[in-house]
């Protein structure tokens, strides 16, 4: 059964004390490498932005089909895989932001989870809380709470979608055998 490419789910924005997304947010801030030795997916969540100023209690207050939303550059540095998984593990549906680190990109497709490149998505008037609504095939985000567009994404691949229906790039593989 292939999952839904139109996402909905609470919004969690991740913004600085100044409301501002925080950009360059590391894969050592996402998960911190003195939690490098776990390696259940099951385990990994509560951890996640435990080395984030500010974040540190992100994973109590997220919540299964939540939508995280990000600045420019998140998952840059290492290819910690649990810099993706953390968030698989706490049931985030999805991540918008308005650019990735090119290996998080590539650990989180190869995963199946999907990320949204939204350069100029309108994050001032979004609030951790808001309901919003993706398309996965469109592009088109919208802020279902407040009835408001927030930006258009790039569309999935065609292939990100095989990967992501099968759940992970080792899933899709056998698909194809």
């Amino acid at each position: 059964m292939k999952k839904p490419t139109i996402l909905e789910g609470r919004a969690i924005v991740i913004k600085d004390d100044n409301r501002k997304p925080i950009d360059d947010i590391d894969t050592d801030m996402i998960f911190h490498n003195k939690y490098l030795h776990i390696t259940d997916i099951n385990e990994m969540g509560q951890y996640a932005f435990d080395n984030l100023q500010g974040w540190e209690t992100f994973s109590e207050m997220a919540k299964h089909g939540d939508i995280l939303i990000v600045g420019k550059n998140f998952g840059a540095g290492s290819s910690r895989q649990q810099a993706v998984d953390c968030f698989s593990a706490l049931g985030i549906q999805t991540i918008i932001g308005e650019s990735f680190g090119a290996i998080y990109k590539r650990n989180a497709i190869n995963s199946g989870m999907p990320l949204a490149i939204a350069p100029d998505i309108m994050t001032e008037n979004l609030e951790t809380g808001d309901i919003i609504r993706i398309d996965l095939e469109t592009g088109e985000i919208n802020n279902i709470s407040k009835n408001q567009p927030l930006g258009k994404t790039n569309p999935l691949s065609k292939v990100q979608l095989d990967i992501y229906h099968a759940g992970t790039l080792f899933d899709y593989g056998r698909t194809l055998s």
